[in-house]
């Protein structure tokens, strides 16, 4: 029986500087969530969704129910992490980038 692989994760620019600016608590919920990201993109305790045009091909998934990360694959077992933001503001962050 051979192992799944595991995701390889990159941060985009910004990425690291958008995580200091939340409280502590989501940061630590943050990374549990990468852990869990790391084996399975599509964990259902990270509410992973595809986004629709123009950010196709991007994904996202939840912090909290107001924080959410966006990221896209680079590869078939790489992320690459673009963005943390609120809910009401990372979809027009994503369409900038």
């Amino acid at each position: 029986m051979s192992a799944l692989a595991q995701n390889e994760i990159f941060y985009g620019t910004g990425f690291l500087r958008d995580v200091q600016k939340l409280q502590h608590e989501a940061q630590e919920k943050l990374a549990q969530l990468l852990d869990i990201l790391i084996v399975d993109t599509f964990d259902s305790r990270l509410h992973t969704k595809p986004l629709g045009a123009p950010l196709k091909g991007k994904y996202s998934f939840r912090i909290t129910r107001d924080w959410c990360v966006a990221f896209e694959f680079s590869g078939q077992h790489t992320i690459k992490l673009l963005v943390v933001d609120h809910r009401n503001r990372i979809y027009k962050r994503l369409a900038r980038l």
